[in-house]
């Protein structure tokens, strides 16, 4: 059958089936889904081992050779790297009209202002632009922008579950002849090998590993460095209960969020096992205790009972966490977190300054951090005031362009936390992680004593970036509070809550770094003068003499002076 038939033909089908249900079919997707899963992942191993055996040596000899990275299966259009393009006699592209003369990336930024059905048609009118209207990220804007108003069943690509088109009605036409980085790399990023990277850990850059810490010990020693427990994880009777099963079955209707949907957990669980995404969807959800009706033990108290009657208790080591003084105005500052082989994290600090651990209840985590000391990290750029990275999209793409340069890089400390590990992430530290398998796990944002520093300068210097409150809930929580937000909010509940000592000890610090920093004192800010002159600064309005705030400077006047020491989280 003639190829521009067959396009014709799906245009049809589309139009037909969009609109109709397809649950009786979800069954039959799940076993040729699972078939054509298990034929890709076989596929790989095969094309592995066939490199492993022509080249000689192991898989991590491998890791960092380029025809290594790019010998995996082809493209499923038959796509090739626009380099191929230099030697070709032929390009289909010429045939797309007017989209010719465009450079790929930019039609695919075009293609975002189109419908799905106006995809539909316009990739029914020659094979190049079959191939650009298929790009799957053009499909997931779509699904995300406009959602189904019921019941959905994933069916395996963002494409077919937006326009509800079950196997039996789609159809690949082979794009020989068509070069596009644009459209090869994301399907590369997405299919190369990446568990190699985890491996062979230089001695240096090692994570320290630990049975289990005191609280003291943690704070005199131990509060400023990353470092894995292996021990406390594994007492959680929540550790020992939970398994993939167990949360299908007890959790299956429950809606979870992840990253920009809102899913039932066996919608998700679906995606998780049949998805070619290059960054797959991260369910990430901070309402997940009441959701799951668990119970969080208090780490504050030593009772074994209450240990015992709950689902898990944050490591004790990690206590006092300073947080807790904001009692129900807490921002968010725990999440359950899961995700097939190859999602992840890309590099973020967490947020407000706070410090986090993350412990691994099923699979394995590959982390790479970096210092806040740090100047300059292989593949990263940070904006002056820390509220911006710039960096490669995807997990993939750093480790394939940059993983090499971050191994080298003195500052770089690399860990495996296994299943039943905790891993520690300073406040300001800088991480991406990896998940080398299909993973749950469970993690916190606290304030040690160490850290309350960083999050009293947080609060107060980058008011833009503070996340977790509620906007419209902070002002109602600051009521009776000077106003100032959150720092204003969490200064009154520090000194309520009988964390004066700390509190006393972090705002001396934080008078140091404002006189080493140039900032002005607060009896410069109350009055207008400085260094206690009668005379008013150069060009300073006298009108503005005693405009009061909470014993700071506004923000104007810091943003030119801030050397911030810490960093805000990636978005």
């Amino acid at each position: 059958m003639a190829p521009a038939r067959l396009l014709s033909e799906e245009a049809e089908d589309v139009t037909d089936h969009m609109t109709q249900k397809r649950r009786k079919l979800e069954i039959r997707h799940k076993d040729v889904a699972g078939q054509v899963h298990e034929s890709v992942k076989k596929g790989l191993v095969d094309k592995a081992a066939t490199l492993q055996q022509r080249l000689g040596g192991t898989r991590e000899d491998m890791v960092e050779d380029d025809e290594t990275n790019t010998a995996i299966v082809s493209h499923p259009y038959n796509i090739r790297p626009s380099g191929n393009a230099y030697t070709a006699s032929r390009d289909i592209k010429a045939f797309a009209g007017s989209f010719a003369a465009l450079p790929d990336e930019l039609i695919l930024q075009v293609l975002e202002y189109l419908e799905a059905l106006e995809l539909v048609r316009l990739g029914s009118s020659c094979k190049a632009l079959y191939a650009f209207c298929r790009a799957e990220d053009l499909w997931r804007t779509l699904f995300i922008e406009h959602p189904p108003r019921t019941p959905f069943s994933w069916l395996g690509s963002w494409r077919s579950t937006h326009l509800a088109l079950p196997s039996n009605l789609q159809t690949t036409i082979q794009c020989t002849d068509l070069y596009s980085d644009a459209l090869y790399l994301p399907f590369h990023r997405a299919h190369v090998p990446l568990n190699a990277y985890a491996q062979n850990i230089p001695a240096r850059n090692a994570i320290s590993r630990l049975r289990n810490l005191t609280a003291d010990d943690f704070n005199t020693n131990w509060a400023t460095k990353p470092f894995i427990l292996t021990e406390p994880v594994q007492k959680w009777p929540l550790f020992n209960q939970w398994s993939w099963e167990r949360l299908h079955d007890k959790y299956h209707n429950v809606s979870f969020r992840a990253e920009a949907v809102d899913w039932p957990y066996s919608t998700y669980e679906t995606y998780m096992r049949n998805n070619s995404d290059e960054s797959p969807l991260y369910l990430f959800d901070c309402r997940f205790a009441e959701k799951m009706n668990l119970t969080v033990g208090d780490s504050s108290t030593t009772s074994l009972s209450d240990f015992l009657s709950s689902s898990y208790t944050p490591p004790f080591c990690f206590q006092p966490d300073l947080f807790t003084a904001l009692g129900t105005h807490r921002p968010d500052h725990r999440w359950l977190i899961i995700g097939p082989a190859r999602s992840g994290s890309t590099f973020h600090a967490d947020p407000n300054g706070t410090s986090a651990w993350n412990a691994v209840i099923r699979g394995s985590k590959y982390w790479i951090l970096f210092p806040p000391t740090t100047d300059e990290m292989p593949g990263l750029h940070i904006s002056a005031d820390a509220s911006e990275i710039t960096a490669p999209l995807s997990i993939a793409e750093y480790l394939l362009n940059f993983h090499a340069a971050a191994r080298r890089h003195p500052g770089c400390i690399e860990a495996i936390c296994d299943e039943g590990e905790v891993l520690h992430v300073p406040s300001g530290w800088y991480h991406m992680v990896l998940n080398l398998e299909d993973g749950i796990a469970l993690t916190q944002n606290f304030v040690p004593k160490a850290h309350l520093v960083n999050v009293l300068e947080f609060l107060r210097d980058k008011k833009d970036q503070v996340s977790g409150f509620g906007r419209d809930d902070v002002d109602d929580k600051c009521k009776g509070v000077e106003q100032g937000g959150e720092y204003d909010l969490f200064v009154s509940k520090l000194r309520e809550e009988g964390f004066s000592g700390e509190l006393e000890t972090a705002l001396e610090e934080m008078a140091r770094r404002d006189e080493k920093k140039g900032r002005k004192s607060k009896w410069e800010v109350l009055t207008g003068k400085a260094g206690g002159s009668d005379d008013n600064d150069a060009g300073e309005d006298p009108a503005r003499g005693f405009s009061f705030g909470f014993g700071f400077a506004d923000d104007d006047d810091d943003d030119d002076d801030d050397d911030d020491d810490d960093k805000d989280e990636a978005v």
